[in-house]
């Protein structure tokens, strides 16, 4: 028996909590990997709410993923207008 039929059965790690809001994000890379970290800021303050290590053919398949839902979500409900940047550097601070 094949085991290429059957659906890959994907759990959702105990140390994962419920969804979390984003509303900015920072993104780099090197030769090896992208590092995207995703920030929920409201006012003067933020944090970190999630970080994604990831190679990049596996990035680049995320933006393919990313950019089909963005037109299917426009051509349902109209196009999308970008948020405004923000006027602020996003930073570290210890």
């Amino acid at each position: 028996m094949s085991n290429q039929n059957q659906p890959q059965e994907i759990k959702i790690a105990d140390n994962i909590p419920g969804a979390e809001y984003a509303n900015a994000a920072q993104i780099s890379h090197n030769k090896d990997e992208f590092q995207m970290f995703f920030f929920s800021i409201v006012g003067q303050t933020g944090r970190v709410v999630g970080k994604i290590i990831t190679n990049p053919g596996h990035y680049k398949r995320m933006v393919a993923a990313m950019t089909d839902n963005l037109k299917k979500y426009e051509e349902k409900f109209g196009e999308v207008k970008e948020s405004a940047e923000l006027d602020k550097e996003i930073g570290f601070k210890a």
